[in-house]
């Protein structure tokens, strides 16, 4: 006999679950879980989208939002000195979701950076909002920003060189914010004003966006930077929460100085004397021969600077020790003395 039901059969079985002769089954799902039958009530389910998987924990997830809360602290600070204006800049979101969905929500025109990082593999995605992109170079060319008309198209390459000095303050910025995970540093690959022209990893795949808010004066706009998941999976487990905070408490602990400074001081140094400084011309200099002499203006009772390391530290005198010349410390050198 046939599992397969006609029309005129689904139809009947339609019309009797409508008129109550069938009652609708409600459909029990089994449940896997390692927990007692009796803990099925206080079992939490939740919706699982094999679309968008959670491929960060939150743990993570709240590990980016710290790190990338000191960037847009110094990112906001080198901004506002460059602009000679307060510009303000805070993380608004931090989530992940797919390249399609983070792409879809762009608008065109755009100002799109590629950054590429040293030590990673793969690329990520800076967007800069027209909205603050135009203020911005209004304000680097003297202008208001009052009555500022934003237009829809792409950027100059003029107004692209303008807005590259901003881009590089952040990516410094971004350097420093990541120092405590791995010393990178960030450079622009590419830059375009479609963001649905540019596939650095296929519109399936996982990314994590923070979204930035700037703020400057009475003007507002937003900068997302998109990270894809395979770039900074080999930092991932760098990113938990716990090994971050405590990786920030050791880089302060006395044990970890007197590391660095035992270490330190083992260090190797150019220690020199410095005799006399004069100035010669080129011609003096070229004619030099043997037995010439050279005259300064330091007398020949006075201390010779000791140099450490091309620094000017000490000042000593000059004598011989075991049948080798030799300078002995007098006292170390005083913001007053004239070497």
């Amino acid at each position: 006999m046939s599992d397969v039901l006609d029309q005129n059969e689904v139809d009947a079985l339609l019309a009797a679950v409508d008129s109550g002769e069938i009652e609708e089954d409600e459909g029990s799902a089994q449940i896997f879980t390692s927990r007692r039958r009796s803990d099925y009530e206080n079992l939490e389910v939740r919706p699982y989208d094999f679309k968008r998987p959670e491929r960060v924990s939150k743990d993570q997830m709240r590990a980016l939002q710290t790190l990338h809360e000191a960037f847009a602290r110094n990112f906001g600070a080198s901004l506002s000195g460059f602009l000679r204006t307060i510009v303000e800049i805070k993380v608004a979101t931090c989530e992940q979701m797919t390249y399609a969905e983070f792409i879809s929500g762009l608008p065109n025109p755009t100002s799109f950076n590629l950054i590429q990082a040293d030590s990673l593999e793969g690329q990520m995605c800076l967007e800069i909002s027209p909205l603050i992109i135009y203020p911005i170079i209004d304000r680097l060319l003297g202008g208001t920003n009052q009555d500022l008309f934003i237009p829809q198209r792409p950027v100059t390459q003029i107004e692209g060189r303008l807005i590259g000095n901003v881009t590089k303050r952040g990516l410094i910025a971004l350097a420093e914010a990541w120092e405590g995970i791995r010393a990178m540093e960030f450079k622009v690959a590419s830059t375009e004003s479609n963001p649905q022209l540019v596939q650095i990893v296929p519109p399936n795949e996982v990314v994590v966006v923070i979204g930035l808010e700037l703020k400057m004066s009475n003007r507002a706009g937003t900068m997302n930077l998109c990270i894809p998941y395979a770039v900074i999976e080999p930092v991932m487990e760098e990113l938990a929460a716990q090994s971050w905070f405590a990786a920030s408490r050791n880089a302060r602990s006395p044990v970890l100085e007197g590391r660095i400074g035992h270490t330190l001081s083992r260090a190797a140094l150019d220690v020199s004397g410095l005799l006399a400084e004069t100035s010669v011309t080129l011609k003096d200099l070229m004619g030099l021969e043997v037995g010439d002499l050279i005259l300064t203006e330091k007398r020949a009772d006075q201390p010779v600077v000791l140099t450490v390391g091309g620094e000017k530290k000490f000042l000593a005198e000059v004598g011989k020790h075991r049948r080798s010349r030799a300078l002995r410390v007098i006292r170390a050198r005083r913001p007053e003395d004239r070497v």
